[in-house]
């Protein structure tokens, strides 16, 4: 579709621009320094070399070509030094700044956006996680078509003067518009499927547990060290973009179902949030968040509002929420770099993964010790309680019957006040019990 425009390489340079007008760009970050070495790291994941950085201050984009005429030669001078032949521009552009920087650059030019929608493509592995991507590489394109025919004739007004490129282009349109629908069907019925998934676990009662945070925060390897998965996982943004599932044990709980999901970053294309909305419900429709913290980072505050802000925007900001520090290893000793509260944790070496799971199980309602009374032929409900790991003590009552004190949430109390061999007995109850031998 964009057959005139240079062919993209892999050398490139990347453009910043700081705006003194905090609206001049919506969406812009305010650390200029942090957000630079973001797009350098994202363009790292895309396997592209980045042989130099131009930067500049203005206060609006400029109409035409973003920046002005001494920077664009400056850019040019730099580029050809460097010999690249592509630029990243690390902000959104309009479809007219983006053509006039390829025409007077002659070379490819790409924003932030597509940056970010090409490490999509290239990442994503399921079925679901591809018609995502297409779907947002789609309506991306859309907002760009008018490029694709600027070999063509124009309308020139008037009746009987209809150029032959707006035909074209009209053709086009309506040929990306049918791509986009049907796009769009067969999400729509993906996410039946996995409505239906969700619906079983909430009839199971089986709580789930996501984890989200910023891309590159470590939640895959906390999930694969939760759940002994082989989740991929790199030092690279979106290392793992499909979203994975699998069951975790927690005292007191039982299983519960752990979901890693996509890392979110600032800027994140709106395209991309609503192309994702059928994986994202996961995370409005969990029973807790596991917000996943580079905590030896020092740019982690703003990364948090990063994170706060998708969250709001995809109606999860009020699922029950756990920070979780990760990557203390790596922090420097006695240096606090985040005035927050959250688990302290190492997916890398295990440190902290107690207390998480213990701030897992409170958090799922696990709250005071439960003691109970269980009819001495009813082997079964004992084995089962032990299974889930609910069992803090167990002694032996003068008739015979077995006093336990256990780790419990709500739905498995609900689920023991329904059995007829269970007594429900006042706190406190089993330590006035005899130890029950063995």
């Amino acid at each position: 579709m964009f057959f005139d425009r240079p062919e993209a390489g892999r050398k490139a340079v990347v453009l910043h621009v700081h705006f003194r007008d905090p609206d001049a760009q919506p969406g812009a970050a305010i650390d200029d320094e942090a957000s630079l070495d973001e797009c350098i790291e994202l363009a790292r994941t895309a396997e592209v070399d980045v042989a130099d950085t131009v930067t500049a201050t203005r206060d609006h984009p400029h109409p035409r070509a973003f920046v002005g005429s001494g920077k664009l030669e400056e850019l040019k001078t730099r580029m050809a030094m460097a010999e690249a032949d592509l630029l990243i521009v690390n902000h959104e552009l309009g479809a007219g700044q983006q053509r006039n920087l390829e025409q007077t650059l002659k070379c490819r030019v790409i924003s932030r956006t597509e940056l970010i929608l090409t490490i999509f493509a290239d990442r994503a592995r399921t079925y679901e996680g591809q018609l995502q991507v297409e779907l947002a590489q789609l309506k991306h394109a859309q907002t760009r078509l008018i490029r694709g025919w600027t070999h063509l004739d124009r309308q020139k007004g008037g009746i009987g003067l209809r150029g032959a490129g707006e035909t074209q282009l009209e053709l086009d349109q309506r040929m990306l518009s049918e791509r986009i629908k049907s796009t769009e069907r067969k999400l729509e019925r993906v996410a039946r499927r996995r409505e239906l998934g969700r619906r079983r676990r909430e009839r199971s009662k089986t709580p789930t547990v996501s984890l989200v945070g910023y891309t590159n925060a470590g939640k895959s390897t906390l999930f694969n060290l939760l759940t002994t998965a082989q989740v991929l996982s790199e030092d690279k943004l979106f290392a793992t973009l499909d979203p994975t599932m699998r069951r975790l044990h927690i005292d007191g709980v039982g299983e519960v179902v752990l979901a890693d999901t996509v890392g979110f970053i600032s800027r994140l294309p709106h395209s991309l949030i609503e192309a994702f909305k059928a994986t994202l419900e996961e995370v409005s429709g969990a029973d807790l968040l596991l917000h996943v913290v580079d905590g030896a980072s020092p740019g982690a505050d703003a990364r948090i509002c990063e994170v706060n802000g998708v969250l709001r925007e995809i109606g999860a900001d009020a699922v029950p929420t756990l920070l979780v520090l990760n990557k203390m290893d790596l922090a420097e000793p006695g240096v606090e770099l985040l005035d927050v509260s959250g688990i302290r944790v190492s997916a890398l070496t295990g440190e902290g993964l107690t207390e998480l799971r213990q701030a897992i199980a409170d958090a799922l309602g696990v709250s005071a010790p439960t003691d109970v009374l269980i009819a001495p032929e009813d082997g079964r409900t004992r084995a089962w309680l032990y299974e889930l790991g609910a069992v803090i003590d167990e002694q032996l009552a003068e008739d015979g019957r077995v006093a336990m004190r256990l780790r419990a949430d709500p739905v498995l109390i609900e689920r023991l006040e329904r059995l007829p061999t269970v007594m429900l007995q006042p706190a406190g109850a089993v330590h006035k019990l005899s130890p029950l031998a063995n």
